[in-house]
């Protein structure tokens, strides 16, 4: 009987996929069967369009301890014998459809692949896109996606201690939800996800199985959608007290010797995680869904296999230590049943009693075709790229207002709405605060911190996106060392439209390019990662947004640096580029809100970028400045007033403005950090940067109750904290 179209289009398989399988299979494959090739050749296990391009991402350092796509997160050697586990993935598509519960299981589904790996969860971290918060729909789907990340984190346990949100019409229809894990763990005790050791057995734990999630991989993550109501079961359900009982359980069973190995059920449920657990370490399973427990009557064979029910655990068991593994989930009441085990013949049997319902090889089922479309720049890009600014206005004499407007800005405004709602002092480790450049977080029982922070910009990367991804490396590893952490690894979210057309694939692989370019020069390997296509509805796809979550180490967890001003008479100085011009204005946040153009190139230089990085931690180590704050969006005098706030106290600034007023002012020229120091550290800041070769300017004297930058700003500073720490609310309301 000829497959349908529809069910083909359930399961985002194309006609030629479909004929791949026959033809491999040496027959027509049964509904459970198209089910999981539907599931394992998704975008979203499969990476098929975006796999080839991840080859050009450096993965390599002596402090990597997993290779990516390995196991289910990155790991790093810190030290002392402790290791940091990282990941960032999106729950883009299910927070459109549903934002509470949508972000809620996607932090729950990254916290899972930290514990998985043995590693306790300490820090979670959050990027976030949403269309103008003038419009009601968005203003629902803000605060529910708050809301979710807030209700599950905070059930953990575990601080949200970093992030960023952005609004542009771009994201009107389909938000962004990327959510980052961080876990520490002794390196010796780190677990696999290798299904290995035939007659070793499969024990699922957790939650029992529904009808929640179907089609959550290969549908609602690899295709895009239109009709929101027809897509609400494709979002999972949340329990996160659940999910700290098995945080907990699977924490003890790791310091154990009972098991082989442990995987989380996420994307494509059972399927993904027994099928990849096994192919892996080139084994077979065989697994009987009669033996799955489920909250629902009826369900077939196939619903079984592709449900992505929350709070779920895959454990492979060592033969005869079953007893001892089921006494630790009875402890921590959780529900455990064998349903397989682990075979040597390399093929995935699923069982249901005696009648076998799918059979296939493993290495066909995990091996997916792999697309390499040829990317072409659109012609619009072109003409963007060349707009010319010199016609706006200047803005001399209109320079205090238009600051106002920028600190109001929800783009650059305080985001406390947000982060109060986060609990992130839990777990007492939190030294670093959210609303910094980084948050920085103690290793307990050592000298050490960890800095963290995440970064992206996809007007940038719309613009240029070579220029935006390199920019959103630099910027993640800048924020860092402003904290005076030293970047030694990074994950990221890649979300992007439909990489069937050319102009999106341009944009996926020249962001690639300039993401791996600036991980070479500034020796950043990059650990793990998502990538998320298809965010566009009726044919509108979103900014071309990558997403760095990025890791620093501090040594010594007392030499580590804030961004607020910190004494009166302090001198302020930027490091690095000093020579504004109108190219600078291309793609900044002034251009965009002052004047309504989203065009220009945003630009950056690289060694420069790496030179400018090394003397801030250097300075900060040697204990010659008080602050540091990276310039970037809204430019160096958003930087100064955010300073300013941060230690409320002013500043009298006073340098030479020969160009433009608004792009010396407003320009995001990257590459500069804001620093202060005490007077009689000048000197050795300044042999410091002659080191580094790194270009240095004095800009003003901290003091007082007032911003000011000579013949340009003169504002009280309650009425620049006014306008950042209410931004928000007021375009809310």
């Amino acid at each position: 009987m000829p497959i349908s179209k529809e069910t083909l289009d359930d399961v985002a398989l194309s006609k030629e996929e479909y004929d791949i399988i026959v033809q491999d299979l040496g027959r027509e494959p049964n509904l459970v069967e198209i089910g999981l090739f539907g599931s394992l050749w998704s975008e979203h296990c499969g990476y098929k369009h975006s796999k080839l391009l991840l080859k050009l991402l450096p993965h390599a350092s002596p402090r990597v301890l997993v290779k990516p796509g390995e196991e289910n997160a990155g790991a790093v050697d810190i030290g002392d014998g402790l290791c940091v586990v990282m990941k960032m993935e999106s729950h883009n598509h299910p927070s459109a459809i549903e934002p509470y519960q949508g972000a809620a299981t996607g932090v729950g589904g990254i916290v899972r692949d930290i514990f998985t790996m043995g590693a306790r969860p300490v820090a979670l971290l959050n990027s976030l896109r949403f269309g103008p918060l003038s419009e009601a729909r968005n203003r629902y789907l803000f605060g529910g996606v708050v809301s979710g990340i807030a209700g599950y984190g905070n059930c953990l346990g575990i601080p949200d201690v970093a992030g960023e949100v952005y609004f542009s019409p771009s994201y009107s229809a389909n938000p962004l939800v990327n959510a980052m894990c961080v876990g520490i763990a002794e390196k010796r005790r780190l677990v696999s996800s290798r299904a290995s050791g035939k007659g070793n057995l499969l024990m699922l734990v957790g939650a029992d199985t529904g009808r929640d999630g179907l089609h959550g991989a290969s549908g609602l993550a690899s295709q895009t959608f239109e009709d929101e109501r027809e897509l609400r079961p494709t979002v999972q359900v949340g329990n996160p007290f659940m999910e700290k009982l098995l945080l907990e359980a699977c924490l003890e069973l790791a310091d154990t010797d009972y098991i082989v190995a442990l995987q989380d059920l996420g994307a494509a449920g059972l399927t993904s995680s027994a099928i990849e657990s096994a192919s892996k370490s080139g084994s077979g399973v065989i697994i009987d869904v009669a033996k799955v427990p489920r909250r629902e009557e009826g369900m077939t064979p196939y619903e079984v296999m592709l449900s992505e029910s929350q709070e779920r655990m895959l454990v492979i068991v060592k033969k005869g230590c079953e007893d001892k593994v089921k006494a630790i989930f009875d402890k921590w009441d959780l529900r455990s049943d064998i349903i397989g085990q682990v075979t040597d013949d390399g093929l995935a049997k699923i069982m249901d009693g005696k009648e076998m319902v799918a059979k296939a090889p493993i290495e066909l089922l995990t091996s997916p075709p792999l697309y390499r479309p040829k990317g072409v720049k659109p012609n619009w890009l072109e003409a963007l790229q060349k707009s010319d600014f010199s016609d706006i206005p200047d803005i001399r004499g209109d320079a205090s207002s238009v600051l106002l407007r920028l600190l109001s800005s929800p783009n650059i405004a305080s985001k406390e709405w947000i982060y109060r709602q986060y609990d992130h002092q839990v777990q007492i480790n939190t030294v670093v605060q959210p609303g910094s450049d980084a948050a920085v977080l103690r290793v307990k029982d050592t000298k050490k911190g960890i800095a963290l922070t995440s970064d992206g910009n996809g007007r940038y990367c719309y613009l240029a996106p070579f220029a935006g991804g390199i920019i959103a490396v630099a910027e993640a590893a800048r924020n860092l060392s402003c904290a005076g952490a030293e970047p030694i690894a990074m994950t990221d979210c890649l979300n992007f439209g439909n990489p069937e057309k050319t102009d999106v694939y341009y944009q996926l692989e020249q962001c690639i390019r300039g993401m791996a370019q600036a991980c070479k020069i500034l020796n950043i390997p990059v650990i793990s990662g998502n990538v998320s296509l298809y965010n566009e509805t009726r044919d509108e796809a979103v900014y071309p947004t990558p997403v760095v979550g990025m890791l620093g180490l501090i040594e010594e967890i007392d030499r580590l640096c804030t961004t607020g001003f910190k004494r009166k008479d302090d001198i302020v100085v930027l490091l690095g580029g000093t020579d504004t011009d109108t190219d600078s204005l291309g793609g900044s946040e002034y251009l965009e809100l002052v004047h309504d153009l989203v065009a220009g190139i945003p630009a950056i230089n690289l060694n420069l970028e790496k030179r400018v990085q090394q003397c801030c931690r250097d300075a900060i180590k040697r204990g010659i400045i008080h602050s540091a704050h990276d310039c970037s969006d809204g430019g160096l005098t958003v930087a100064l007033a955010e300073s300013c706030i941060a230690g409320n106290i002013g500043i009298r600034a006073k340098w030479k403005i020969a160009g433009r007023g608004d792009s010396e002012l407003f320009g995001e020229e990257q590459s500069r950090i804001v620093v202060s120091l005490e007077p009689s550290r000048l000197r050795d800041l300044e042999r410091l940067a002659t080191r580094h070769h790194v270009p240095l300017q004095k800009l003003g004297v901290v003091g007082g109750s007032r911003f000011i930058i000579e013949n340009m700003v003169d504002l009280p500073l309650d009425d620049v904290t006014d306008a950042w720490k209410g931004g928000l609310q007021r375009a809310m309301a």
